[in-house]
């Protein structure tokens, strides 16, 4: 996580650092990025992005946690009874938005490159099974569709989700 110096930096100042990790994360790889092009795109010391972030791996899963904050903005979590067409909408409407958006080339350079360099993040205990089951399905089936978009995903996910019912 970025250091409290840079959650001092001002939000401009903090957007164009920003602006800049997208670029590279966009374009490289996080074993081909580079903090030398990071810098000059972003306008900044060399030093100055070791006091932000410990290496380009912090620097990534800043952006990336960043990234994930704009895709789940307005997305509620599961609550009460198991509901597939909650999923099977949430999926469809990420997938159709950031299928042309500023974080596309990132998304699908994470999970065809990156998510495998990067420690797994825990599901939430408190899910039921159901839940747990489409979460991690959902996932899946976003990330096959950024990879290589084909109705058939949708169609099996949809299809499972339904299983998952009962």
């Amino acid at each position: 996580m970025p250091s409290t110096t840079y959650q001092n930096l001002t939000i401009a100042k903090q957007d164009r650092i920003l602006a800049a990790l997208l670029n590279e994360f966009s374009n490289y790889s996080l074993a081909d990025a580079q903090v030398a092009r990071i810098v000059k795109d972003a306008g900044i010391a060399r030093g100055a992005f070791y006091k932000y972030f410990d290496d380009l791996t912090d620097a990534y899963q800043t952006l990336y946690a960043h990234a994930m904050q704009a895709v789940h903005h307005g997305m509620a979590a599961p609550t009460g009874e198991f509901d597939p067409a909650a999923y099977y909408a949430a999926v469809t409407g990420f997938v159709d938005h950031f299928q042309d958006n500023e974080y596309t080339a990132l998304i699908r350079r994470h999970y065809s490159e990156n998510e495998s360099l990067l420690p797994e993040q825990p599901t939430p205990a408190d899910l039921s099974s159901a839940d747990w089951a489409a979460m991690v399905l959902s996932h899946a089936t976003i990330k096959a569709m950024m990879i290589a978009p084909a109705p058939a995903v949708m169609e099996r996910f949809c299809q499972a989700l339904e299983l998952l019912k009962g």
